[in-house]
């Protein structure tokens, strides 16, 4: 029995353990190009957020894994067939009253493993940190190992790419129809300052193709999604053991020492 993961274990192993670290995959439910699942961000968060508890359980036996959470914020993708789209304040509703309920039980730790582009976690994050005292993390899984993004992938990835499309070969190839993909061309902005990042904005997907992919899977392989996922899993596991292992003190999750002083003063 796995006593990490909260919907597979039960009354009697939960009082045989101290949980210092809830893990919360957060997804959504929408189009990824043709070949790639609706599920494919909550899968996916929900796979990164299971290997990462199960590894942490090894070293610590503190990390308590939550469901995945399988609706996000789509209002930009609502032209795809059965997107289906939760507001921003119900996410940050949903997300409030799990963090709540978790911290009757005595968790103050927590980490959103997030799978949807599209799910905006800072504003939540910096709101309850300020009304509660308890701590929460954020990773949006497939920036974990972007400093090695180049030694592993071909092509730039944005949404149903080849680092997308890596990952979903390598976690559920039976998932994926890579044979009815779209090359994942996408129209650019019109305005330089958007296309240089100067300014931003939401993206429409309906008006970037039609086929809601952003980026070429055609040169994604099993390989390549292995060798990622091996590397952001190996991290955010070293984090959750730390993360785990670290008491919480008046100056946390800073460092206890003094800050670097900036008087220039001779």
């Amino acid at each position: 029995m796995a006593a990490w993961e909260l919907g597979a274990t039960n009354l009697h192993q939960f009082t045989q353990h101290v949980y210092e670290v809830a893990v919360l995959p957060v997804g959504a439910t929408e189009a990824h190009n043709r070949h790639l699942p609706e599920g494919q961000d909550y899968l996916l968060a929900g796979y990164v957020a299971r290997r990462c508890c199960a590894a942490a359980w090894e070293q610590c036996r503190a990390v308590l894994c939550l469901p995945p959470i399988p609706f996000g914020v789509d209002c930009n993708l609502m032209a795809f067939p059965f997107t289906v789209h939760i507001s921003q304040a119900t996410l940050y509703a949903l997300l409030r009253d799990v963090v709540t309920s978790l911290r009757t039980h005595g968790i103050r730790k927590f980490v959103l493993i997030n799978g949807h582009g599209g799910n905006e976690l800072t504003p939540f994050i910096r709101e309850i940190q300020s009304s509660s005292d308890v701590h929460v993390f954020a990773s949006n899984w497939w920036s974990v190992g972007h400093d090695q993004y180049d030694e592993i992938f071909e092509h730039p990835d944005d949404h149903a790419g080849e680092l997308e499309t890596s990952v979903a070969l390598a976690m559920h190839p039976e998932l994926v129809e890579l044979d009815v993909a779209g090359d994942g061309a996408a129209s650019p902005f019109r305005f330089e300052a958007l296309r240089r990042g100067w300014v931003s904005t939401s993206r429409d997907f309906a008006r970037v193709n039609d086929h809601c992919g952003v980026g070429d899977p055609r040169r994604a392989t099993a390989e390549k999604g292995k060798r990622y996922l091996d590397l952001v899993c190996s991290r955010l596991t070293a984090f959750l053991v730390e993360l785990a292992n670290t008491p919480i003190d008046d100056r946390f999750p800073h460092s206890t020492g003094h800050p670097p002083s900036h008087d220039s003063t001779p």
